[in-house]
């Protein structure tokens, strides 16, 4: 089978990203007696530098881990809620029945510094200056720019230059957009962090030092900073100009909590999600669903058949219909219904062999938003990347980023980290970073599980994966991508249990997903039977799915997809890595 690249095999640890600047800093921090989580943290920090139009210092991080001492998973809660201020009448009064994408009216409690650095003081060993200090040398002496991150700023470089003059002087320097392979630096940055170091470091000890940290974020002056600058109006996706509804008050009142995963039980493996105020739980949905068609999913050459990709994308579409209707920061959510082999059943007869245009929850009784007959109808779907993208007008709808490690105890974490993109919002020009946009997620229509209420959770597409067999975690892996994340890592699935396909091949395999529903970004579009698809399955297979009914986009043979991955087995201690090759910027490393 085709592959890009070998995947690694060692015994001490593994790291693998969107980005290889972050997978070696982490390997870095494992070498030097590090444990995964004091790598994952340096990894993510050094993202927020390296990929700062993917993901950023104000935005947010679910991830899913397990310690070498407890091998059940747990979450970490690293999204923020919706200010105290964002109310459904405010943004009535404002004539918006969708909250815009970008600028500040979207932007939740910052999650990502508050999360990153409680993982750090309890289950890491370092302290937060060896952690940190990548992003700060990165930060202050700079990055290699790759070509998204040129094509991003040059979309929004008339917005920048006309209406957000902080992110010009940041983002455009001398008035040019950076060219790919330029060094970018953010001294801004740089000393934003080191004053939360020097403000952290005047306590005794490390777990002390990491919580002064964390004060000075949520009680000090980047709350502070935050607060004042949202005062200010900006312009966003609706064309006019509105300012923030953060406050200091709201980052004081949040912080970074655990929860327990959602873990599914399947006849071969064990799943494991975030709940449901994330789309997680659609992976366990479409695998339920295809445990009734294993007998017809199948490769050949590793290259996935029509049939199998026809019926993971139905399947894909009921899973998504059920996350519009259910999904939400709400404690009413029925997974053991979703999740339950009964419901899978009665579900399963729904897919039939041509594809369907309707959008389909089942469950009791379910409720999808009175504002998608009125903004959907018609409207395109995202482009053949599947991921969304940024226009001249400031639909800013950013990306992700991922990280996995293990290391030699068995210690695991999958972490997807995104928001506070460049283009999300105006730079602060005393930070030297913007704000997140994603409070974008919810409906402003009152009565569904993922309605705008202050101090609650958006349902987010961030997705980190992890599995187990035999109740030892196995697999830790996610991808960026919204509304693909669950759909892209159901392609890595299929590879690598149906076609057996290692890490690397099953990353590297022809991947697909479905437009069908909704999309979570405003404006919110779909295509009734929108299948976008990687070229590579070649003419026959693409023939076979037209005839079928769906409305193709071929993408380009290597455009779907930033996976990456690592594993253990608990039998031998074997541990191994995959990155995807798509983009030029995923790298595993270790040994």
């Amino acid at each position: 089978m085709f592959t890009t690249r070998p995947e690694l095999v060692g015994t001490r640890g593994m790291v693998a990203s969107t980005h290889w600047l972050a997978s070696s800093a982490g390997m870095a921090v494992l070498e030097d007696g590090g444990n995964a989580f004091d790598a994952a943290v340096a990894a993510g920090f050094v993202l927020q530098v390296a990929e700062p139009h993917l993901n950023g210092p104000a935005g947010q991080v679910p991830a899913l881990f397990a310690t070498a001492s407890n091998r059940t998973p747990r979450v970490l809660c690293g999204q923020g809620v919706a200010p105290a201020a964002a109310t459904p009448e405010y943004y009535a009064d404002l004539g918006l029945d969708l909250i815009p994408g970008s600028g500040l009216l979207s932007a939740t409690v910052p999650g990502a510094w508050d999360a990153w650095l409680l993982l750090l003081r309890d289950h890491g060993t370092k302290r937060l200056r060896d952690v940190l200090s990548y992003a700060i040398s990165y930060a202050w002496n700079g990055v290699p720019v790759v070509p998204t991150m040129t094509q991003t700023i040059d979309s929004v470089a008339e917005l920048f230059a006309v209406h957000w003059p902080s992110s010009a002087r940041l983002w455009l320097p001398a008035g040019e957009t950076p060219a790919p392979g330029s060094l970018h630096r953010n001294p801004t940055l740089a000393r934003t962090w080191q004053r939360l170091l020097g403000e952290a470091e005047q306590a005794q000890g490390r777990e002390a030092q990491i919580d002064a940290a964390r004060r000075a974020w949520s009680h000090g002056f980047v709350a502070e900073t935050i607060g004042a600058f949202c005062e200010t109006a900006y312009r966003d996706d609706s064309g006019a100009a509105h300012a923030g509804l953060l406050t200091a008050a709201d980052l004081a009142s949040w912080e970074a909590t655990y929860e327990d995963a959602v873990i599914t039980e399947f006849d071969d493996c064990t799943l494991v999600k975030c709940g449901p105020w994330t789309q997680g739980p659609v992976l366990a949905q479409q695998l339920r669903l295809l445990e009734g068609f294993r007998d017809e999913l199948s490769y050949v050459d590793g290259v996935p058949t029509a049939a199998t990709i026809h019926l993971a994308t139905e399947c894909a579409k009921l899973a998504f219909a059920d996350r519009e209707a259910w999904y939400g920061d709400t404690g009413e959510v029925d997974l053991d219904l979703l999740l339950s082999a009964d419901y899978a059943a009665q579900r399963r007869k729904l897919v039939g062999d041509t594809a369907c245009a309707e959008l389909r929850p089942g469950g009791p009784a379910p409720v999808l938003p009175k504002i998608l007959a009125e903004t959907l109808g018609g409207q395109p779907a995202m482009g053949p990347h599947g991921e969304p993208v940024v226009n001249r007008a400031g639909t800013t709808r950013g990306d992700t980023v991922h990280i996995d490690v293990v290391d030699a105890d068995g210690n695991m974490v999958s972490a997807t980290p995104s928001g506070g993109w460049l283009q999300s919002s105006p730079t602060i020009p005393e930070l030297g970073f913007c704000l997140d946009s994603r409070a974008q997620m919810f409906w402003l229509e009152q009565g569904l599980p993922n309605s705008l209420a202050p101090g609650k959770r958006p349902r987010i597409t961030l997705s980190p994966s992890m599995t187990l067999r035999g109740g030892e975690p196995t697999l830790a892996f996610g991808t960026p991508g919204g509304d693909q994340q669950d759909q892209w890592q159901l392609c890595f699935l299929l590879a690598h249990k149906i076609a057996e396909m290692n890490l690397q091949q099953a990353i590297d395999a022809p991947a697909w997903h479905s437009t069908a529903f909704p999309s979570s970004f405003y404006p919110r579009p779909w295509t009734e039977r929108g299948l976008v698809v990687e070229s590579r399955v070649g003419e026959p297979v693409l023939a076979q799915l037209a005839d079928r009914g769906h409305d193709i986009v071929v993408a380009g043979p290597w455009e779907l997809g930033r996976l990456s991955a690592v594993s253990r087995d608990p039998a031998s201690g074997i541990l191994r890595a995959a990155a995807n090759a798509r983009g030029m910027q995923g790298y595993a490393v270790g040994r």
